[in-house]
């Protein structure tokens, strides 16, 4: 398993930030000013846990992640940086120029999310005007002209929506970066079997993210397989639930209606499945055990979280990975807080398990003797 955790480069805070797929800015906006010194200590500590790498979103809603994440490389030593990105507001051969030249300069700690868009409004403030079907088909070209760069090769290639003529890198990246992609549209599947190393879900439940695996795998039998989730990982799994309490709590009706007019406008098929999990009110949060929708009711994309105790988050961590799933991209409020509650308790429990190891080498099994580890806590009633 590979482990990754997020930059929050719309702000932090204590409660749930909103942001992405139709969401007002603002609308549940973060409190904790957004400096690269604040992001640097959030990389740092994801880096020392044992991340892999940080997620970072891509937007008008957030900071520029290319320029962002650029600065955060001088702040750390081995994190990668998976920077969200969308073909047709860039060129290809400038995107795998800027690809080449991060991976080298960085010393190979570039990943690429390939975001096709699935809101046509806030792609038109970007001045592009296709419609969805058409930037899915626009991001297999562009996609094929990145691949064939990164292979060394002089291109000429004359598509429906992408033209270049001669187009060549003078410094190819050294290690090509690993290409995620995301869909839940019909036009998606074709599109990641052709051109990604790793299919990325949010967190639905176990039975819907494997049917979609499935999906994937009729057309890409080696795919590699994310998911995206939220985590409030606990001593006990009583405290997780409290701080799910609290944050919804915390959660203004008006706030909910704002995020879900906005939400139900989108062209996300991802995001509808989002939706119905909850159907925009507070009851029926829990959709499967330990699985929680309340993030989604104030923000776009990713809207579920793992909640319980450090053993029973790391007991659905599994049940995915039983799946297929081998790479989880994870976020919690406060972003700094949350990595050291799920750094310190589920990851320890999962290499006490044998089934994760620090990508630094460090071993951490030591910390599996404080009383909460690996210790089963009984759950909530209507928790699981």
């Amino acid at each position: 398993m590979d482990f990754h955790w997020f930059l929050p480069t719309n702000g932090d805070s204590r409660d749930i930030v909103g942001g992405g797929h139709g969401v007002p800015v603002g609308a549940a906006g973060g409190v904790r000013p957004l400096t690269i010194g604040y992001l640097g200590q959030i990389a740092r500590s994801a880096e020392q846990l044992g991340f892999v790498g940080a997620l970072t979103p891509t937007g008008a809603w957030c900071e520029d992640a290319w320029i962002t994440t650029a600065m955060l490389s001088e702040v750390t030593e081995r994190l990668k940086f998976l920077v969200a990105f969308r073909p047709g507001l860039i060129s290809p051969t400038l995107a795998a120029q800027m690809s080449s030249s991060f991976q080298r300069l960085s010393g190979g700690r570039l990943l690429l999310n390939v975001v096709t868009g699935g809101e046509s409004k806030e792609q038109r403030q970007f001045g592009d005007f296709l419609d969805k079907d058409s930037r899915y088909a626009r991001t297999a070209e562009f996609l094929q002209v990145v691949r064939a760069l990164f292979r060394g090769e002089t291109v000429d290639f004359a598509g429906d929506h992408v033209r270049v003529e001669g187009a060549k890198l003078t410094k190819l990246p050294g290690t090509t970066p690993d290409i995620y992609f995301g869909g839940s549209s019909p036009a998606a599947g074709p599109v990641a079997a052709a051109h990604a190393d790793v299919y990325l879900t949010w967190g639905e439940p176990p039975a819907s993210v494997e049917q979609k695996l499935d999906w994937i795998r009729q057309l890409k039998p080696d795919m590699r397989f994310g998911i995206r989730l939220h985590v409030i990982s606990r001593d006990t799994s009583g405290a997780a639930w409290l701080e799910a309490d609290r944050l919804l709590k915390n959660v203004d009706e008006s706030a909910i209606a704002a995020v879900q007019a906005g939400l139900r406008q989108s062209e996300s098929e991802g995001q509808r499945r989002m939706l119905e999990l909850h159907g925009g009110n507070r009851d029926g949060l829990v959709v499967a055990p330990n699985l929680w929708a309340g993030v989604g009711l104030v923000r776009g994309g990713a809207g579920t979280a793992l909640v319980g105790s450090h053993t029973e988050v790391a007991d659905r961590i599994q049940e995915y990975a039983e799946l297929g799933i081998s790479e989880f991209v994870l976020s919690g409020y406060p972003h700094l807080e949350e990595a050291y509650w799920f750094g310190e308790g589920v990851l320890p429990e999962l290499a006490r398990r044998g089934v994760w190891h620090h990508p630094g080498g460090r071993d951490v099994s030591a910390t599996t003797a404080i009383p909460f580890a690996g210790v089963p806590t009984a759950t909530p009633a209507g928790r699981a």
